[in-house]
């Protein structure tokens, strides 16, 4: 399938989710993460959940990264230049839905990309080589270039993998990772 048809097809599978599973398969998706070796980095990126588009609950993760006294790293987007300014998590830190009820920290301690060792993505779909399919903005795409090369890209998903996505670019940037609530996928020859 097209980009286009996987965005169409799970949006449609995660509206068909209650919200008792969204809390249940969030929170065994993120005992699954536990499993994953990749505590030994200090800076992780998370997203924050867009409740209204049915994603992953990342408020177990959130726990998980705290607890392990970990630095996490939030994101402010501008829609106008597609790029993403990130921002160290503080008790302080006040945030606010934007207008596609994404929240975001107002403001804080901004964060060089260049710091950021494991980047958690949001995805829609994704395929067994770890090609991933996003809601099409793009800004994940812009912020994964960014990136080191050796920065983790894991994905955040309730599915299991598409055989393959038909209109995979050669700029598009794969997940090392993607944890499901029953498995973790590896794509990466390094894992």
């Amino acid at each position: 399938m097209r980009k286009k048809e996987l965005r169409i097809k799970y949006k449609d599978l995660r509206n068909g989710l209650t919200p008792e599973i969204l809390e249940e398969q969030s929170l065994a998706l993120a005992n699954q993460l536990i499993q994953l070796h990749v505590w030994d980095k200090t800076y992780y990126h998370l997203y924050l959940t867009i409740e209204e588009q049915k994603e992953v609950n990342t408020e177990f993760i959130l726990q998980i990264l705290a607890g392990k006294d970990k630095e996490i790293i939030v994101s402010k987007c501008d829609f106008s230049t597609l790029a993403m300014t990130h921002y160290l998590l503080t008790d302080n830190t006040k945030f606010r839905k934007n207008k596609y009820n994404i929240p975001e920290p107002v403001d804080g301690l901004e964060v060089p990309t260049a710091k950021i060792e494991v980047v958690f993505v949001p995805l829609l779909a994704y395929d067994v080589k770890g090609n991933r399919v996003g809601y099409g903005k793009g800004f994940y795409d812009v912020f994964l270039k960014q990136c080191a090369p050796n920065t983790l890209k894991i994905g955040l998903s309730f599915f299991e993998p598409e055989r393959y996505i038909e209109d995979i670019q050669a700029t598009d940037i794969p997940l090392d990772f993607v944890i499901t609530p029953n498995k973790i996928y590896s794509f990466s020859a390094n894992n």
